[in-house]
């Protein structure tokens, strides 16, 4: 028998309708269009503005386009995994929701929460479940609605994030193609630099943590960018090391959409031609879970079988890692 692999078959997305652009941030906060541009690469950023649709939402709207492009049965799936930083509720688990949304009545889902890193770390699981040879159809989806934890009167983090969905099917593969090699990579050390305060078994909700805007992101922007850069640059380089890649063999980088400069430093360290560098950054900023497979959803008119493409991200935690995957079919 040929040696399984875990192909990424189909691919879906979904963003809202809302526009937040860097003009309208203008009349927010304290910040201009060139500054926030020329800093982190994004333009705008969608945001979805119903109070009674959460992230679930959005991932049911990424799977079903999943599901209707690629004319998939959603009974037949048997592992739902959401990879979210913004579930809908603290204990419910939001895969489980989406699934039976979704029609995926024979799955078992739950969710999984890596920071930006989810979405990769959810790669390297459901490759895993794929590869054991137990199950023969696992949907990863990343989903976020980063505007329900963002303070708005905070330019440190107002401007970059967004909120997203995107999916990908993974299924059986014996012809070799599909994941190939992974780095994942964590370090406690993040804990202080980006965080929600409150909220957690550590610090319960009260009206004092709300008074003090403790259920927002906080981070320590320099400190984050100086790993970023660093951590994600070594592990993209490396996954090309214990894999032979020159930067000729590399197809496409698929890289966290957190800050252009990150990504840019990447490629540089790869030495990939910045033709190679997917980006979507400037319409969707940064949707965390989302950000690898909206890229996969936006380019995959441009994915040929075969093609070499290494994902990367970085995210709180510290969460970070690379993966190597061979495409596995041209778009009809």
């Amino acid at each position: 028998m040929s040696k399984i692999t875990a192909a990424i078959t189909a691919v879906g997305g979904y963003v809202p309708d809302f526009v937040l652009s860097n003009q309208v941030l203008e009349t927010m906060v304290d910040t201009n269009d060139e500054w926030i541009t020329s800093r982190t690469g994004i333009k705008e950023r969608r945001i979805l503005k119903d109070k009674d649709k959460g992230t679930s939402f959005l991932a049911i709207k990424a799977a079903e386009d999943l599901l209707a492009k690629s004319g998939t049965n959603p009974a037949e799936i048997d592992m739902v995994l959401l990879a979210t930083t913004t579930p809908d509720m603290p204990v419910a688990a939001t895969a489980v929701y989406v699934a039976t949304q979704i029609g995926a009545i024979n799955a078992f889902a739950y969710d999984l929460q890596a920071a930006c890193s989810s979405f990769l770390y959810g790669m390297s699981t459901a490759a895993a479940y794929i590869q054991s040879g137990r199950y023969k159809k696992v949907l990863v989806i990343g989903a976020d609605k980063m505007s329900s934890i963002i303070d708005y009167t905070d330019r440190a983090t107002c401007i970059i994030f967004g909120d997203g969905a995107g999916a990908a099917l993974f299924e059986p593969n014996y012809e070799g193609l599909g994941l190939q090699d992974e780095i994942l990579r964590s370090d406690g050390i993040g804990r202080e630099f980006l965080k929600i305060d409150a909220g957690g078994s550590l610090l319960p909700p009260s009206h004092e943590t709300i008074d003090n805007g403790q259920h927002f992101v906080h981070q320590d922007g320099k400190t984050v960018f100086k790993y970023a850069v660093s951590n994600m640059a070594d592990v993209s380089e490396r996954i090309m090391q214990n894999n032979n890649l020159s930067h000729d063999d590399v197809n496409w980088l698929v890289a966290h959409q957190a800050n252009k400069r990150i990504i840019d430093a990447t490629a540089s360290r790869m030495n990939v031609d910045e033709s190679k560098v997917l980006i979507n950054i400037e319409k969707y900023g940064n949707t965390t879970s989302a950000t690898l497979p909206l890229l996969l959803h936006d380019f995959e008119h441009l994915f040929k079988k075969g093609d070499n493409i290494i994902f990367a991200s970085f995210g709180g935690g510290f969460t970070w890692g690379s993966i190597y995957l061979k495409w596995a079919y041209d778009k009809k």
